[in-house]
């Protein structure tokens, strides 16, 4: 997207949505690199390696929001507008899916098939049940991804891996990246190792602080782990208490729907402590109204996600005369272990 249309986005966005009642949106964080519901198959987890418990939290602040596929409430889901629109209201957290072309492209796109996010069903009439790897990443290019959504982002293209981590580069956002459907795509896991390292995604503070890569599939979460070590990794879906500590050998988080939880359960994930000698953390899906945002939150996650950002952030957000027990701060929250684990890479 050309500067000044992102500029335009951002404006629009800004203009037409409610902000906060405490004032501004906070402030994206220094760039990392260089500046839904959905079900698939878990996988088998492999070995009982077993995990040390990471201890009560000596301070714990409140849930990070992390805006679902981009600002998706906003602007169309998996887009460079939805991460702008994200920006705009100031979520240090971008979640989206990751899938491949037939020609072995990583592109944006959270449905296996086409029809519901684009205008293949239009241009390509011929080509149900229009799946993403049949089409080339070219004829994805001549899609429109966002007049399904808004006459205003017509013409909105389907943006690859590259464009995506380039966009959140220049704002400065963090990316929480769901390998989506990978029993489809086989080897994607390095591939997408592959594109993170040359966009810079895999050095330093980008690599500690500003990713994350979560799948449904546990052997898709552990073949990341086993690739690179210093990526940090999420498992999508609620696994018995008692099987808790094999995902802690190569999962940092545990991720279920917010429907599923109970404070018990969010205190038995973070008891344990994950690959990188943190205690694992929780973010629960998809939050989308203030009630529910509260009670996540009062179950003690570590981070929401949500269509809206600014919903969530406001429900959060202690009124004049409350004093909040909450730290908010633009980056992950992070645990702190217990005295006998180490802290963060």
């Amino acid at each position: 997207m050309p500067p000044r249309r992102t500029f335009a986005l951002l404006s629009a966005v800004l203009g037409a949505l409610v902000l906060p009642a405490q004032g501004a949106p906070v402030p994206a964080p220094a760039s990392p690199p260089g500046p839904a519901s959905s079900t698939a198959s878990t996988g088998s987890t492999g070995s009982t390696a077993s995990a040390a418990s990471a201890g009560p939290a000596a301070s714990r602040p409140g849930p990070v929001v992390v805006a679902h596929r981009g600002a998706s409430g906003y602007a169309p889901e998996n887009t460079l507008a939805a991460a702008d629109a994200a920006a705009a209201l100031g979520a240090p957290w971008v979640e989206a899916d990751v899938q491949r072309t037939r020609d072995g492209v990583l592109v944006l796109m959270h449905d296996t098939t086409l029809e519901r996010t684009t205008d293949a069903e239009v241009r390509h009439p011929d080509r149900a049940p229009w799946e993403v790897s049949g089409f080339s990443s070219a004829e994805l290019a001549g899609l429109d991804a966002g007049g399904w959504f808004g006459e205003r982002f017509a013409g909105e293209p389907v943006p690859t891996l590259t464009a995506f981590l380039r966009r959140l580069a220049r704002h400065g956002q963090r990316l929480l990246l769901e390998i989506k459907a990978p029993e489809r795509y086989p080897g994607i896991e390095a591939e997408i190792v592959t594109v993170l390292r040359e966009e810079g995604w895999l050095t330093g503070a980008a690599l500690r602080r500003g990713l994350v890569v979560q799948s449904f599939s546990a052997d898709s979460v552990r073949t990341v782990h086993e690739l690179h070590p210093g990526i940090r990794t999420g498992f999508l879906g609620r696994p018995e208490p008692a099987e808790l500590p094999v995902y802690a050998a190569f999962c940092d988080q545990i991720n279920p729907r917010h429907t599923t939880l109970t404070a018990e359960y969010v205190a038995a994930v973070q008891a344990l402590a994950g690959p990188h000698g943190s205690g694992l953390e929780v973010l629960t899906w998809t939050v989308n109204d203030a009630a529910a945002a509260v009670r996540a939150a009062s179950l003690g996650v570590d981070g929401i996600i949500t269509d809206h950002p600014d919903v969530v952030r406001r429900a959060l957000t202690p009124g004049p005369g409350r004093r909040s027990r909450r730290r908010r701060r633009a980056g992950w929250p992070g645990r702190r272990p217990g005295p006998a684990v180490g802290g963060r890479p």
